[in-house]
């Protein structure tokens, strides 16, 4: 079980308890690694949770990078990463740590993720296991774009998923280390999408496990409101999709996504928002300014595995944006892969 924490010390206090009583799994721990907190997080878990183990970096390496730097110093079967800013429940680790045993080919996996607040429904970050549409714009199972459904138990179900949220996964660490781990130059965003995209490359499967439930949340680090997160997001989507697009339609799938963005830094700056317009056009910028080392990286995925095309019951070959606003599709259940 590993946490990142920066200055999460309020989050460590409600949530981490609990975390630490339900880690009953025999011969597993809780680590908590933290990004260059100054507001005592460190001192904090030391003196309340003894048993807790810790990593303290001296600056924050944001989600990606924190994660990355940590993974590579602990050793353990299954790597459990969670969010400071996690509920969890009675019993939640059990079922995960039960499908991963029952399948190699299973890499990654995810609880089903409710909203704190709102505990009926489904929480942005996750959902009940995340996808992508074919110009890499993601979406869940109990949310398409910024509308979360509320929790019937209509996403009950097991079910193979493209990617399993950042917020709350398991994965296999030998997995994760044959498909190159967490890329750090994300920072932080769709880091878990490109991971999970990566591990498809090399066969392994992800998968959402409803029967485990957890509440999130969410925004604790970046509001969902916040220019910094449309950047990272923005600029993270194509990385993603500079390294994973198989061959066929790579540059034409690439060509029309930048326009898309144009698109969005156009709304944006309709509405009023011109900080969220420079984010777009920032996003850009660095992305072209890491257009060699997303070259390499591009090249030595295909030299290992080759890019793939994605099963068509994990990748929706349609774009999620015109079924959303000209076809008024709000719920995963009403779409057709």
């Amino acid at each position: 079980m590993v946490i990142l924490n920066w200055n999460g010390l309020a989050f460590l206090k409600r949530f981490l308890g609990e975390v630490v009583r339900t880690t009953t799994i025999p011969g597993s721990s809780v680590w908590v690694v933290d990004n260059g907190s100054d507001d005592g997080s460190a001192d904090w878990i030391t003196t309340s949770f003894p048993t807790v183990r810790t990593l303290l970096f001296t600056e924050n390496y944001g989600y990606a990078g924190g994660y990355a730097k940590a993974l590579d110093q602990i050793e353990a079967r299954y790597f459990v990463l969670i969010n400071s800013d996690i509920e969890v429940t009675e019993g939640w680790l059990e079922p995960l740590y039960k499908l991963m045993e029952t399948d190699p080919k299973i890499a990654a996996c995810q609880p089903k993720i409710l909203s704190l607040d709102e505990r009926n429904r489904f929480e942005h970050a996750g959902a009940a296991g995340g996808f992508i549409d074919k110009f890499g714009y993601p979406f869940c199972r109990g949310r398409i774009l910024h509308v979360t459904e509320a929790d019937n138990g209509q996403y009950d179900k097991p079910s193979r998923i493209m990617w399993a949220s950042g917020a709350c996964f398991v994965i296999r660490s030998d997995a994760y280390r044959q498909a190159g781990g967490l890329d750090s130059s994300f920072f932080a965003h769709m880091e878990e999408i490109d991971l999970c995209w990566r591990l498809s490359h090399y066969g392994f499967e992800c998968w959402s496990v409803p029967s485990s439930v957890v509440y999130h949340i969410g925004g604790g680090t970046l509001g969902y409101k916040s220019p910094a997160k449309t950047y990272l997001n923005f600029r993270n989507n194509l990385f993603m999709l500079y390294k994973n697009l198989p061959a066929k339609g790579f540059r034409k799938k690439l060509i029309i996504r930048k326009l898309l963005d144009g698109v969005a830094a156009l709304m944006f700056l309709i509405q009023g928002k011109p900080g969220h317009f420079t984010s777009v056009l920032r996003a850009h910028r660095d992305y072209y300014r890491a257009s060699g080392n997303l070259k390499n990286e591009r090249k030595r995925i295909a030299s290992d595995v080759g890019q793939k095309t994605l099963p068509c019951n994990i990748m929706l070959n349609k774009s999620i944006l015109f079924l959303f606003y000209f076809r008024g599709v709000r719920k995963y259940g009403e779409l057709s892969f």
